[in-house]
């Protein structure tokens, strides 16, 4: 019988130990560096600056695979998914709603550039021209609504409540001298629309696909230190993995930033 025990004892100890090692290593993961990630992006700008990325990338030994999206809502869904590893294409406001609203486990790993919005029309040379009744579009997302309601409301067409701020919405418009229109639209329809409005606003990556030059052709345009950076989001489980901070690296290098100079002339502004 002390023998029968002794043996019970031994296999206790052993047990407790191997169960000290797992909780070891539960409690302080490490996780497996990523050599190949794909990457989200819209098509445009950010899909010829993560081109750019990618190269930086592949000497520090991370392959990217660019994956190329027409609307803002699809890569988020496809990274929450884990169709992707990572996007970049979206600005913090834009990321800070999307997890509120769809409960997305997503976060910023960093911020990339400064795509300034601009205020556009085919009818017009200045603001100041705007008709009574005019009508105005705007991006139908609550982020980038609220970005155009601001930048309105810079030009003098309209007044918010003060405490509305990034999150306006239409029903935050406590003056409208000219009662023009509100007309909401998905952002990417917003150039195809110039002909059918008055005015319109529209994000920066959309004017260029359109053949607008944002310092030249916008009546409005938001300043370089507009609080809407783009930023690189992944899986929150997945914030540590050292891939992401060669993406990171990658993306802040002063080749991609020198680039970005010049093949934009200052119509895209890097945030480092």
């Amino acid at each position: 019988m002390k023998k029968v025990a002794s043996v019970v004892a031994i296999i206790g100890i052993v047990a407790t130990l191997v169960a000290g090692c797992g909780g070891q290593k539960a409690a302080s993961p490490s996780p497996t560096e990523k050599k190949s990630i794909k990457v989200g992006v819209t098509a445009g700008p950010h899909a010829e600056i993560m081109e750019t990325v990618k190269k930086i990338a592949a000497k520090d030994g991370l392959e990217i695979q660019i994956i190329e999206f027409s609307d803002y809502i699809t890569p988020n869904v496809a990274l929450s998914q884990g169709d992707i590893d990572a996007n970049s294409y979206q600005h913090q406001p834009f990321l800070d709603n999307q997890v509120k609203d769809r409960k997305y486990k997503i976060v910023s790993i960093g911020k990339t550039v400064i795509f300034p919005m601009g205020v556009y029309s085919k009818k017009i040379k200045n603001l100041a021209d705007v008709k009574n009744g005019a009508t105005v579009a705007i991006p139908n997302d609550p982020s980038n609504g609220g970005r155009a309601l601001l930048l309105l409301e810079k030009a003098n067409l309209i007044e918010l409540k003060p405490e509305a701020g990034i999150k306006a919405t239409v029903a935050d418009i406590t003056a409208n001298p000219k009662s023009i229109k509100i007309k909401e639209i998905d952002a990417a329809q917003i150039p195809r629309s110039l002909d059918d409005v008055d005015v319109a606003a529209i994000n920066t990556n959309y004017a260029i696909l359109a053949g607008l030059v944002p310092t030249k052709d916008a009546l409005a345009i938001e300043n370089a230190d507009s609080p809407y950076a783009n930023v690189i989001a992944v899986r929150t489980k997945d914030k540590d993995n050292a891939a992401f901070q060669k993406l990171l690296k990658a993306y802040h290098s002063a080749e991609v930033k020198h680039w970005i100079e010049e093949k934009y002339k200052g119509t895209f502004v890097p945030t480092w």
